[in-house]
């Protein structure tokens, strides 16, 4: 099943390729053949997710097959809860991404096809890989078709961006090849066989200097692609000039794949250089809450203002992993889905205003909510799950973070709380400008609403946002065993002492008095265990 969900876009991709020269019939046949193999992948997806033991920690749909025996690189994939959903939303986006080309992209449309279903591939092939080797080669594969997306559909600017991006994210990825080289070199001088099994080198021990290293390496890589402040700045450009599918999937996915390898590899790799870098980490997220706040409240455009908040949203994701609780964990991985849905959102609706308008200048809108009242409303929804509105998307990742965050150093929170309020005064302050007010520009008047195209694209993303906000447990439950044994693989091999006067903060009190081990809200209904019961557990699994 895992196979089939990278091999079929691929496959579509390849089929893409035998279709003639392009004429208006032939491309509407493109278009439906990538749009029809892109929902049958979110069906291959959501059959894994059916499938999938929610209870159980350990990686499920498992495959394994020699690759190059001599250096001990296995095709080698699998998904627990975290790559789960991750899969599953980039399989829930690709579609959505493709309905918003369909009247944008109207040259080379067989070539933007096929880029769009490689990419696919490549991203998934990203949260399943358990191979390092194989993990490295889907990361930089990816790179190629959002390279092209950019620099052939872009705008203006589109080659100048397309570089920036393509720099940047080669330039960390070198460090990680290296580091990746580095560990299985250290397998094969304690076994005396190279492996890049990424379960093998988990508990693989490795001296902590060498572990400082190594975790730089590998951080470095991430942070450009979360982007973590200061290595943000090719993201605004390649947003801005990216075309309206491009910026979708860049948001809505690529950016996770940072944070993604943050929670998968170099905490668990490294624990104790994770332990030492995790203050500075979060001083530099919690830096960029507040810059891209600020950053995006004086941006004209309304594209780059988007991809601020960016910045400002997943300096949120990366506080919630530095905490390494389960609190911080889960609201890390839900606040990745919830940004994928609410911030693809927003790009896909400032496309839809920037292809009417063909500006996406701030100043030329105003008063649109009596011109597109469905737009408008579609709009704000999504507007509100961004900034965390209770009962949509954003607020659960967000409440989670910053509970697992004041558990760990409150002082964290008190920062990031100040990016809660400012990004509700830079969202809500773009729509007032945009959709209220009169109608100052003669040609804003005559605008059309939604088309039933667009309706397509957009009522998943408006449902999706109310589904997490409303019935949050449906993602929680099946990630929550999974993130318990990622934070309890770092906690463990972690060589520090923990001091006795700490150990009562790391109790949860009931309403009935009783103490249990922190869960995260998916077990909030479970039974609660006594106080000399949970002291026990943690006693024995700090052993083990």
């Amino acid at each position: 099943m895992l196979t089939l969900s990278w091999v079929l876009p691929l496959a579509g991709a390849l089929l893409l390729l035998v279709v003639g020269n392009a004429n208006g019939r032939r491309d509407a046949a493109i278009r439906w053949i990538a749009l029809l193999v892109s929902i049958g992948v979110f069906a291959v997806t959501l059959a894994i997710w059916a499938g999938f033991d929610g209870p159980s920690p350990a990686f499920q749909f498992v495959e394994r097959y020699p690759w190059i025996p001599a250096f001990g690189i296995d095709y080698y994939v699998g998904v627990d809860g975290v790559s789960l959903l991750l899969v599953v939303l980039t399989a829930f986006l690709t579609p959505i991404a493709l309905l918003s080309s369909w009247g944008s992209i109207e040259r080379k449309v067989k070539e933007f096809s096929i880029f769009m279903l490689a990419l696919e591939a490549a991203m998934i092939g990203v949260f399943i890989s358990l191979d390092l080797f194989l993990f490295y080669v889907f990361w930089d594969a990816m790179l190629v078709p959002m390279y092209f997306l950019i620099g052939i559909w872009g705008y203006d600017q589109r080659i100048y961006a397309a570089v920036k991006f393509m720099l940047y994210t080669m330039a960390g990825s070198v460090l990680m090849l290296v580091a990746i080289l580095g560990l299985a070199s250290l397998h094969n001088a304690a076994t005396g066989a190279y492996s890049f099994d990424l379960l093998r080198l988990y508990s693989l021990d490795i001296a902590p200097s060498t572990q400082m290293w190594f975790f730089l390496a590998f951080t470095v890589a991430f942070a450009i692609k979360v982007p973590l402040f200061p290595f943000h700045t090719w993201l605004p450009d390649a947003h801005v000039q990216a075309p309206t599918a491009g910026s979708v999937i860049l948001a809505g996915v690529l950016l996770k794949m940072g944070t993604y390898g943050l929670l998968r590899f170099s905490f668990p790799l490294f624990p104790d250089a994770a332990a030492y870098f995790a203050p500075m980490l979060a001083v530099l997220a919690v830096i960029g809450i507040v810059y891209g706040a600020l950053v995006a409240m004086v941006q004209p455009d309304m594209k780059k203002l988007v991809a601020y908040s960016s910045v400002s949203h997943l300096g949120f994701v990366v506080l919630g992993i530095c905490a390494m609780n389960t609190q911080g964990a889960q609201g890390a991985v839900y606040q990745m889905l919830a940004h994928g849905v609410s911030t693809g959102g927003l790009f896909l609706l400032v496309g839809m205003l920037s292809d009417r308008r063909h500006t996406r200048l701030i100043s030329e809108f105003g008063g649109l909510k009596e011109v597109v009242p469905r737009l408008t409303a579609v709009f704000m929804i999504i507007t509100l799950a961004s900034i965390g509105l209770p009962g949509l998307n954003g607020f659960i990742g967000e409440f989670l973070i910053l509970l697992g965050a004041f558990r760990w150093n409150p002082g964290f929170v008190v920062a990031a709380g100040l990016g809660v309020i400012l990004s509700a005064v830079y969202m809500l302050w773009m729509v007032q400008r945009v959709y209220f007010g009169p109608v100052v520009h003669e040609e804003n008047a005559t605008l059309a609403d939604l088309a039933p195209r667009e309706w397509a694209a957009a009522v998943p993303l408006c449902v999706m946002a109310v589904v997490m906000g409303v019935f949050p447990t449906l993602f929680l439950r099946p990630m929550e065993a999974s993130v318990d044994a990622l934070v309890q693989r770092v906690q463990a091999r972690r060589n520090l002492q923990v001091d006795d006067a700490e150990r009562p903060a790391t109790v949860v009190r009931s309403a009935s008095g009783r103490a249990r081990p922190p869960r995260g809200l998916a077990a909030a209904h479970r039974a609660d265990v006594p106080a000399s019961e949970g002291r026990r557990e943690r006693s024995e699994r700090s052993e083990r």
